[in-house]
């Protein structure tokens, strides 16, 4: 059984021949695969909303939303590093706010750190939470929770004006005491600058190879989707197979091919015979 990675090991890697991949799940089961696998990290982000609630978006998930799901994810991953997302509005305006969201999603959902969202607006929170004693990763590029202000799901700095903006918030994000930032949604060139120019490693998910770490989503990795982004590789085609399973069992059970008596109890009742 692997060995849990920790803060200290993460921070250890940037400059290092060691690349930390994360997966982004949400229940126990998946989690529990997780675990039996070298993959360090789980991310249990508040694209719940999407995949596991059915909403639109990322904006309607709450703190209790999350902290629910957390804390089965780290149930059934004991030796996995676990990130908590903290969903929108959990922050918003308020020092004491942000702290108070980020000691229950981590106290309460029992992960090893939390992971807040956005540009320079979030600095000072990051500083504050960094500052209660909580692990913060930061998350900047395409952020989910402000894709309304963004237009949609959009690849961000793609102008060298926007570029300079996200080194400049990478930087305030690392000085503001995050140990990891997620870059999301850049082009590579962008993502390979700030990687070179922090001290802390940066995880990418859309960023391109240049990041110290990985992070893909596991439904987009298991082929769940017919439709995934352009930075997905599909490493299994589950949707095929659980269709194909699921056609096949009621096919069965329409022609009346299982259950057989392999899958019966055969206790011989005395006035019950079959």
């Amino acid at each position: 059984m692997k060995k849990k990675i920790t803060v200290p090991e993460i921070l250890a890697t940037k400059g290092s021949d060691k690349k930390v991949s994360m997966v982004t799940c949400y229940d126990y089961t998946c989690a529990r695969l997780v675990n039996e696998s070298i993959v360090d990290m789980i991310l249990v982000g508040d694209s719940l909303g999407m995949v596991m609630l059915g909403m639109n978006g990322t904006v309607g998930v709450t703190v209790d939303d999350m902290i629910y799901h957390i804390k089965h994810v780290v149930k059934g991953a004991p030796n996995t590093f676990v990130v908590g997302d903290m969903p929108f509005g959990a922050y918003n305006g308020s020092i004491d706010k942000a702290v108070e969201n980020a000691t229950r999603v981590f106290a309460e959902g029992g992960c090893d750190c939390v992971k807040m969202e956005g540009g320079m607006n979030t600095v000072p929170y990051i500083e504050a939470v960094v500052k209660a004693g909580i692990p913060v990763m930061g998350h900047i590029g395409l952020t989910p929770q402000a894709a309304a202000m963004m237009g949609g799901f959009k690849v961000q700095g793609k102008s060298n004006e926007a570029a300079v903006q996200l080194l400049e918030t990478a930087k305030a994000v690392e000085a503001a005491g995050a140990f990891l930032i997620n870059l999301e949604g850049m082009p590579s060139g962008v993502a390979k600058r700030i990687t070179a120019e922090l001290k802390i490693p940066t995880m990418g998910i859309g960023a391109g190879p240049h990041c110290d770490s990985q992070d893909l989503v596991w439904p987009d990795i298991m082929g769940y989707n017919e439709w995934v982004p352009k930075f997905v590789k599909k490493y299994a085609d589950c949707r095929g197979v659980i269709v194909g399973a699921l056609n096949e069992f009621a096919e069965e059970v329409n022609s009346g091919a299982f259950p057989t008596a392999e899958y019966s109890y055969n206790t011989q009742v005395e006035g019950f015979e079959e």
